[in-house]
């Protein structure tokens, strides 16, 4: 048996019936991320650091620390994630299908006593996948 802790993984995976140069701009595009994840001042570019920020209320700003950690155009991105002290991974892999683009996301990096956090990610993704394929569908 391992002292290792165990390290969790969120994941979600989607098809999206458009080809990966669409889905691939609404990653990457700080206009259309805005759309569907938080205003940001992404850049595709390996090693460029960057910031999520959000509102949800007058009171409350979230702001996530970011660095893009891997970069390979319309196939996969990889950034890290910093927030309320918790480091983690988010990647996103694309996948050509005959009727589009699987679609999958995975945040890593959550250990036992992030519990919380990993369940919060775990929703809060489904619904940002859900918000990426609507913003992706408007395109042309």
């Amino acid at each position: 048996m391992s002292d290792q802790p165990e390290i969790r993984t969120a994941v979600v995976e989607r098809e999206i019936a458009h080809p990966p140069e669409k889905i691939w701009r609404a990653l990457t595009q700080p206009h259309l991320i805005e759309e569907w994840l938080m205003k940001s001042d992404f850049k595709p570019v390996k090693g460029r650091k960057f910031q999520f920020r959000n509102t949800p209320k007058p009171d409350i700003e979230v702001v996530v620390e970011c660095e893009v950690l891997e970069i390979e155009p319309h196939k996969t991105l990889t950034y890290s994630w910093v927030a309320y002290g918790l480091e983690t991974t988010v990647t996103f892999t694309l996948e050509p299908t005959p009727s589009g683009t699987i679609v999958r996301m995975e945040q890593t990096g959550f250990r036992p006593e992030h519990d919380l956090a990993y369940k919060g990610a775990k929703a809060a993704w489904k619904q940002f996948m859900a918000r990426l394929e609507q913003v992706v569908a408007k395109l042309d």
